[in-house]
């Protein structure tokens, strides 16, 4: 495993808030657009998912939404999954046994809940470079929707831009991710 910690500087937050992608507000419409394997990266986005009656190959939940928890409903949907994972990630941060629960979970066969202690929302940008070519990773954009990115390669050069501008191994963070 390894023990890293990238931490997101106060220079990059205002360039997270431009979505990676296209917004949805309806989970159909998405999962049309979506190519798998799916990545979801969110308690609400993830239940809006599985209500719509697709599992992500990957889903990474923290059981909190906007900084609260979630409601039951949404906590008691996000099950069925066929492996879970658990790993601690402070708010702000990206740490190596993240990155190894996520490209674990990617190698393995059948889906993959990844319950995080502390906070996913950063895990968008290594899902994006992390999954297959054109596959979807779905997040959501607060009081908007959810985005989905296709992992082409503007989506993975702007996440890799993005992942290299945080503080900490950023090279060991994406030899990672790229399976090196």
């Amino acid at each position: 495993m390894s023990d890293f910690v990238l931490d997101l500087p106060k220079s990059l937050r205002q360039d997270l808030k431009e979505p990676l992608g296209p917004i949805y507000t309806d989970a159909d419409a998405l999962l049309a657009d979506a190519t798998e394997p799916i990545v979801a990266v969110g308690d609400i986005v993830t239940y809006h998912l599985l209500t719509a009656g697709h599992t992500p190959a990957v889903a990474l939940v923290d059981e909190r939404t906007k900084r609260a928890e979630v409601d039951p409903e949404v906590r008691d949907a996000v099950e069925g999954f066929d492996h879970r994972r658990t790993v601690e990630n402070s708010p702000a941060t990206i740490t190596g046994a993240l990155l190894d629960a996520l490209v674990g979970a990617l190698a393995e066969s059948g889906t993959t809940l990844i319950v995080v202690d502390g906070e996913e929302d950063l895990a968008t940008l290594p899902a994006t470079l992390a999954v297959p070519d054109d596959a979807s990773v779905v997040y959501g954009q607060p009081d908007e929707g959810m985005v989905l990115v296709t992992a082409d390669a503007d989506a993975r050069e702007r996440c890799r831009t993005l992942l290299t501008g945080m503080d900490g191994p950023t090279d060991e963070a994406l030899a990672m991710l790229s399976g090196e």
